[in-house]
């Protein structure tokens, strides 16, 4: 069977390799005679294989010692309110900047748990989300326990490549949903107090949500909350306080020891530098006929592309036309239209060569 070469937003593509091995392992999991999904989360056969996600993690990241990892289940949609709800209480009040569709529903999510406590401080919605807001347009306050911000919007296609600072002498810890770009290259952890990503785009499939929470941040949770909702309880527990997402997680487990034996993070993003170069360099070639959405240039993502084309419906063409040629999930976001690439992780060098073979094509037909 042909695979087709998948540019969906999420669920996402995941690396072939991992695929496989859990394709091996599907009916027999490692001698137990039956599948990991069928296994107890209490078994030892499971708890192996989430040890081995947690510190894989762990490793990748390079995430310090006074860090701890948990695996949550609910998307970034719960810690949207999971995050103020745990630390904007006791006087606490956090800052939030907004670029786009999933930042703007995270600051909604932190008004209706904490009011005045969570305040916008910076906001690109005038410029239609067409760039990130510069430096000056940002104006965090020094009481802030944190900044809150989403490191790459998918629907806008803008990416952060420079983390939000405070100002002056006050720095206040970062707070970051990594939901779209997590691992796509190496960063410092140690400027945030939380991040957290949905495993769907980068990391492995739907129903899992990685979060990486720093010690200090921990003691600050509020204790009288329902206990899933806390997170010393994940902490605690190792996050298996409840059923975890078994299968998930041992996906999570398959990708993460795929990007290890291809040379973890640095290869990843050398990867991912070179297929931005090659999707943008085809659309400021063509710029008049590929119209990036994106107004500042120093603002792309590298992991959500997203471009118009002189008529709309041109744009029904290329989806068509492209999916005819294995190549699917190009159609813009509903809100937005358009075409947007999604090249996460998963997405190889090759790939993206063949989508822009397509596109020098399709502009010489259609242009």
């Amino acid at each position: 069977m042909a695979r087709v070469i998948n540019f969906y937003a999420g669920p996402a593509g995941l690396p072939l390799p991992a695929l496989e091995r859990a394709q091996r392992e599907l009916l027999d999991f490692n001698g137990a005679g039956m599948s990991v999904m069928e296994i107890s989360h209490r078994a030892k056969e499971y708890d192996a294989v989430h040890q081995e996600a947690l510190s894989l993690t762990r490793e990748l990241l390079a995430v310090p010692d006074n860090y701890k990892i948990l695996l949550i289940q609910g998307g970034g949609n719960l810690q949207f309110g999971m995050v103020p709800m745990n630390l904007l209480w006791d006087g606490r009040k956090a800052d939030y900047v907004d670029t786009g569709e999933w930042a703007r529903k995270a600051y909604k999510e932190a008004r209706t748990v904490a009011g005045d406590a969570a305040r916008l401080v910076g906001s690109s919605e005038g410029q239609r989300y067409a760039r990130l807001p510069y430096a000056n347009e940002i104006a965090p306050n020094a009481d802030a326990t944190y900044l809150h911000f989403c490191s790459n919007n998918t629907i806008e296609g803008t990416q952060w490549h420079q983390w939000p600072e405070s100002p002056g002498s006050h720095a206040a810890p970062l707070v970051c949903d990594m939901s779209s770009d997590i691992m796509w290259r190496p960063f410092d952890v140690s400027r945030f107090g939380l991040i957290y990503a949905g495993a769907q785009k980068n990391l492995g499939p739907s129903g899992v949500t990685l979060v990486i929470i720093r010690d200090d941040f921990l003691a600050m949770c509020r204790k009288d909350l329902t206990t899933y909702l806390r997170y010393p309880i994940h902490a605690e527990k190792d996050s298996l306080y409840n059923t975890p997402p078994a299968f998930g997680i041992y996906i999570l487990r398959n990708v993460l020891d795929y990007n290890k034996s291809i040379g973890g993070l640095a290869a990843i993003e050398r990867n991912n530098r070179k297929k931005g170069e090659l999707l943008y360099g085809c659309i400021d070639r063509h710029a008049g006929f590929y119209r990036s959405t994106v107004t500042d240039a120093t603002h792309r993502s590298f992991m959500n592309i997203t471009f118009k084309l002189p008529r709309e419906e041109l744009d029904a063409t290329f989806v068509s036309e492209a999916k005819k040629a294995g190549m699917v999930g190009l159609k813009g976001y509903r809100t937005v239209g358009g075409i947007r690439v999604s090249a996460y992780n998963a997405v190889t060098v090759d790939n993206i060569a063949t989508l822009v073979s397509f596109m020098e094509e399709f502009v010489r037909v259609n242009g």
